[in-house]
Formats: structure tokens, sequence, C-alpha cells
């Protein structure tokens, strides 16, 4: 029996929809192997240097299709705990970072890389994560969002405020470039969606996989920037930035139990507090302190997609309490 020409694109997408949604799911796999790969073979990637602001800002677009006007109407409806778990994010993570950089005593650019990475918003994989984990999404997909629209103030001034006594922190360029590289592609992508919703709707697993493909990338280019400066330095950087993922995780679940919330929202806070958009610290360290602060952000990447991943895989086999969301 011959398909229609309708039947066979129906077939294709389907597929194609799932190729995407298991490239996006193992996006820690695909982390390290390009890691790896850029290690060894450094070249293909140094030679994109230069387009890496712009991979960053599609890497926002993507993530500005996948948003909907639902997701900002949950801000308003519960503010009170995005309030919590947004304070909670520009806080823990911030000081932890500045503490853990006196406590190893780390070089200016290093704990600048470690001090930005702290200060960044909140990964947007974490929402991926919080879903596999059975936590509460739409409360991740909320903290998010509101820390993404915060951090053009909040990350260039806390940077300022904690790591200008160790490097010359470009407070205004920053904001600059936080605007032009996270909430212009944003609101681009958000506006696509709203306004093509119909053609969107059939390909938009294909904008996770954008967003996922130039993370990726950015955190290769690092490792191929640094690979003679990897073996002096790897041992710190790792030990404090699991230090500091690890802090972050249990600080999450204690704010959570402070405030009596479920399982679920404890869950989150575990996931969006420990995940840092370490991508945007990596973009903005490479753009505004040099290769070695990128340092930091780049490895964190790394370490907070494989604890995440181990949390919400062991979550996944267990039903959080019901009786509070």
């Amino acid at each position: 029996m011959r398909l229609s020409d309708r039947e066979l694109s129906f077939i294709l997408c389907s597929m194609l929809n799932k190729i995407l949604s298991f490239y996006t799911k193992y996006f820690a796999v695909w982390v390290i192997l390009f890691g790896v790969a850029a290690y060894f073979w450094p070249g293909p990637f140094v030679a994109l240097k230069g387009y890496m602001d712009w991979f960053f800002a599609l890497t926002m677009f993507g993530i500005g299709v996948v948003l909907q006007v639902k997701d900002f109407k949950r801000i308003i409806q519960k503010p009170i705990i995005v309030l919590i778990g947004s304070a909670a994010q520009f806080s823990i993570m911030p000081l932890g970072a500045f503490l853990l950089s006196k406590l190893f005593n780390l070089p200016p650019e290093i704990a600048v890389g470690l001090i930005l990475t702290g200060s960044a918003p909140g990964a947007m994989a974490s929402n991926v994560m919080s879903y596999i984990a059975k936590a509460d999404t739409a409360y991740s997909v909320s903290l998010t969002t509101v820390s993404t629209l915060l951090c053009p103030l909040l990350t260039p001034g806390l940077t300022f405020l904690l790591a200008g006594s160790r490097l010359q922190v470009p407070f205004f360029e920053m904001v600059f470039s936080v605007i032009m590289m996270v909430i212009v592609p944003l609101f681009v992508g958000f506006g696509v969606r709203h306004f093509f919703r119909n053609k969107i709707e059939k390909v938009l697993p294909v904008f996770p996989a954008i967003s996922v493909t130039f993370i990726i990338f950015i955190c290769s280019l690092v490792i191929a920037l640094n690979k003679s400066y990897l073996g002096q330095v790897t041992a710190v950087i790792l030990t404090a930035g699991i230090v500091l993922n690890v802090y972050g995780m249990l600080a999450g679940y204690g704010v959570g139990s402070v405030f009596r919330m479920g399982l679920k929202r404890r869950r989150t806070l575990v996931i969006e507090i420990g995940m840092q958009n370490a991508g945007l610290g990596t973009v903005l360290a490479l753009k505004h302190f040099g290769e070695k602060a990128a340092m930091p952000a780049a490895i964190f990447v790394f370490i907070c997609i494989i604890t995440a991943s181990v949390m919400a895989a062991i979550w996944q086999r267990t039903s959080p309490d019901k009786s509070r969301s």
C-alpha cells in the first residue's frame, strides 16, 4: 500500500522528533564526548571562536521558542515560592563560590571564573532534569525564567561585588553582553513561537536540540583553548566545582525544607540551585576575562549535568509525596 505524501511527511517528522528528543535527553553524553574530542583535536573548535557570541544567542533563541505564555502566568500565580527560589539561587551559589575561592586560595582569574559561574542564572537543562526526576517541572520553568530575566543585572553585579577586589570587573560591558546574548534572542524566540504557533509546533524538538548543540560547542571550545593549561589546574578547579555543586544541591533541599515545601519542590530546588547556566558563565568569562577564567564554568557544566543526571535517575524510581506538590 502506497503512502500519501501527507502520511509520509507525518512519519518522517515523527522519526525526526524521536531522534532529536534522544539527542537532547542524552545531553551529558555529548558534552563529555565532544569535550574529549576538543582536547585531542582542538583546531576545528578554536577556528570557530569568533562566532561564540552568536552561538550562545542561538542557544537562547532555541530556549525562547520552547517557552509559552503559561510559563509566565505561573510566576504571577505563585510569586512567593518563585521569590524564595530566586533569592536562594542568587545568594547560595555566588556566596559559596566566593568562599570556595578563598578556601582554595585560587588565582585571581580562576577565582573570578568560579564566582561568575556561581552568579549565573539557573541552567535551562534543569527543566528537563526536573521532569525526569518527577519534580515540579512548572516550578523549575518559573525559576529558570525569572533568574534568566534577572541575570543581566545580578550576574555582573554579584561578580563585581564579590570579585572586584581580585580582578577588574567590566560591569556595564557585561550587562550589555548579557542583554544581547540572553534577553534579546530569548524574547525573539518567544515571539516566533507565539506568532507562528501552528508551524513551530510541528518541529518543536528542533529548538532544544539547537540549544544543546551550541552549549556542547561552547564547552568544547573552552577545553580546546585551555589544552596546555588543563593538566596544571584541573585537580583544583575540579574539586572546587564539585564542592560548589554539592553544596548548592544540599542547600537547595534545605531551603525547601525550611519553607515546608513538598518533596517535588524540594527536588526542584536541588536541581535548580545546583545547576547553573555555566554556558553563559563560560561565554562571559571568555569575552571579558580570558581563557583561564572560563575554565571553572566549562568544567562546572560537566559536573552539574552528571550529578543532576544521577539524582534524576534515582528519583525517577521513587514517587514524591502527593500531599504537597
